[in-house]
């Protein structure tokens, strides 16, 4: 059955693949996103598909929100994927990450409460802290450091705190879902000084400069490819129950590799795959409080949603690659 979907960030790198996805299923979306780090050209693809709405707005702003709901005349679902992502934007913009990030995530839990609407909410693996147990389960302990310390978790904290607003929405009846990617990558990434390792390593071939691995480069991830990473968004927002007939409302769901890689492998991979243009690696910088090793456990997405990782790491890679040699 057709949906009408609301997609916040739904510019972003994993908003957009998602949007493609929805409108590939016949759904109809509304994507919100204000473009501050999200872009139209990630939706270059589907800019004219006659059941996608993009407004530009702010999801913390309610009046932005209700735009999407009349623009589609009702809402069945919302995926909410809107917030301040980054590393470097942790410590730089501690405060602005927490207003955008929580406050954002109660206006939209909100919103979908008095639409009778299903909630998703994207949030991370950081929403776990420094739990050093892995791997990590859906239903693990958070445990976060002093905030005298650093600032890392401005992100990982209101991860946590979108966690505890959706579980006390769906307490009181809300149909909401958590869903936590793992790292995920692929084309469309951002490899600035703001973006993520995988468009950072790539980003660094084209320019023919040296990658730069952050500490020892012994650190491990769980890198997931974004095709599977939208494949558990979407079968956390279509199905009605799980495969066992049980209800989702209330339910977290990682999702992610569990081919744990270190960051140096991780760069030895993106040198095998662009060959003749490979690069030097150098070890330095770094942030503090980064996590040492993030593996997941996804038997809940895999028992309730079906879902599995299907891209390996060199496959997944490669048709980065080739994507971005392809260019728009």
């Amino acid at each position: 059955m057709s949906m009408r979907v609301v997609v916040t960030g739904g510019a972003g790198f994993i908003g957009a693949a998602l949007v493609e996805r929805l409108l590939s299923e016949g759904h109809h979306v509304a994507v919100l996103d204000n473009f501050w780090r999200g872009s139209p050209s990630n939706l270059e693809s589907v800019k004219d598909h006659p059941c996608l709405t993009v407004i530009e707005g702010d999801v913390v702003k309610p009046s932005d929100l209700q735009r999407c709901h009349d623009a589609l005349g009702r809402v069945d679902l919302v995926h909410h994927l809107a917030a301040i992502n980054g590393t470097k934007w942790f410590h730089e913009a501690a405060m602005e990450v927490i207003d955008v990030n929580v406050n954002g995530t109660l206006c939209a839990v909100r919103k979908a409460t008095a639409w009778g609407a299903r909630f998703v909410l994207a949030s991370s693996p950081e929403a776990y802290g420094e739990n050093e147990r892995m791997p990590l389960l859906d239903e693990d302990h958070s445990r976060f450091p002093s905030a005298a310390s650093h600032q890392r978790f401005s992100y990982g904290a209101s991860k946590y705190l979108d966690e505890v607003v959706v579980q006390h929405a769906a307490a009181k009846g809300l149909d909401g879902r958590i869903v936590r990617p793992f790292n995920a990558y692929g084309a469309n990434m951002l490899g600035d000084a703001y973006g993520q390792v995988v468009g950072m390593f790539f980003r660094a071939v084209l320019e023919q400069r040296p990658m730069m691995i952050h500490g020892d480069g012994q650190q491990t991830r769980s890198m997931t490819h974004i095709d599977d990473i939208v494949d558990g968004f979407y079968r956390a927002g279509s199905l009605d129950v799980g495969l066992d007939g049980s209800s989702l409302s209330g339910r977290s769901f990682n999702l992610g590799s569990t081919e744990e890689v270190s960051m140096r492998s991780l760069a030895e991979a993106v040198n095998r795959t662009v060959g003749s243009m490979a690069v030097d690696c150098v070890l330095g910088g770094g942030y503090h409080g980064d996590s040492q090793r993030r593996l997941p456990d996804t038997s809940a997405a895999e028992s309730l949603l079906g879902w599995s990782c299907t891209v390996g790491l060199e496959a997944g890679l490669g048709q980065v690659w080739a994507e971005l040699q392809a260019g728009p």
